[in-house]
């Protein structure tokens, strides 16, 4: 039976980029209610008409997931209108980009509160039914500038890093009290979405937005711990735990271009 066969999906994020596409294609593979978080009003009512013009039962809700009164109120929504969430997608996120003296008090809270608290308060909400029932699956959408720091980018790889240390440690909590909730934590490179845009990578390929969210699919139907991507994410790990600090800087950082990914970033234009 497909992971996904007559479950409730809830995905943050949802109404455009990967979230959009993993709603799609999950809903393909036979889940039974989709929910979709998303600030874009305008791209969530798109998307949900979208997605029951082809007769399937989907349900959205406007939330602003930095703000904990919204998430509240709509997790107790959620229960009340669809019930009890089998697997939770914590996929939204933002980047400001630019170096970290640029960045405002405002600036910095946007992005750790998005990036990271958020997942963790959302969880918070629908993680004792999931224990409860001794089932479920939370995935956490982080990233590779969580495991390597990157100019243009300090408030964006603490607040990944926040988020794969919680990520993991919530998999190691949930392996010891409810062995059938599971925890995926997904780090990959950059995606090829608006949220991105002007990023130049001279080795390590961008990921494509349609492989990001086949890869993730792919990784919760097989419980996969972390999904990692491209594969060459895999290496970081070995890579910096081996080499001294300003070798990896000349040869990661230098060599691949990474420390100069983020020279040419606009991001959203919108």
């Amino acid at each position: 039976m497909s992971t996904f066969k007559r479950k409730t999906i809830l995905i943050t994020g949802g109404a455009a980029g990967i979230g959009k596409i993993m709603a799609h294609k999950i809903l393909e593979l036979g889940a039974g209610k989709m929910i979709l978080w998303d600030i874009n009003k305008e791209n969530l009512e798109f998307t949900e008409a979208e997605l029951k013009g082809q007769g399937y039962n989907v349900y959205s809700y406007i939330v602003d997931v930095a703000n904990l009164d919204q998430v509240k109120q709509s997790a107790q929504k959620v229960k009340s209108d669809v019930g009890k969430v089998d697997i939770l997608i914590n996929n939204a996120g933002v980047v400001v980009g630019k170096f970290f003296h640029e960045h405002t008090h405002k600036d910095i809270d946007f992005s750790m509160n998005i990036n990271a608290s958020a997942l963790m308060h959302i969880t918070r909400e629908f993680l004792d039914d999931m224990i409860n029932a001794n089932e479920g699956h939370i995935v956490n959408i982080a990233s590779a500038a969580g495991m390597v720091s990157n100019p243009k980018m300090s408030i964006y790889c603490a607040s990944k890093w926040a988020a794969i240390g919680w990520s993991d440690s919530l998999r190691l909590e949930m392996e010891r009290i409810a062995k059938g909730v599971k925890i995926t934590t997904v780090t990959p490179y950059y995606i090829s979405t608006g949220m991105f845009d002007g990023v130049k990578s001279r080795i390590i390929p961008i990921v494509k937005p349609e492989k990001a969210a086949n890869k993730i699919i792919r990784g919760i139907r097989k419980n996969r711990v972390f999904v990692r991507m491209p594969w060459l994410v895999y290496l970081l790990p070995l890579i910096k735990g081996v080499l001294p600090t300003r070798w990896f800087d000349l040869i990661v950082g230098k060599g691949f271009g990474v420390y100069k990914s983020m020279d040419e970033f606009k991001g959203h234009t919108k």
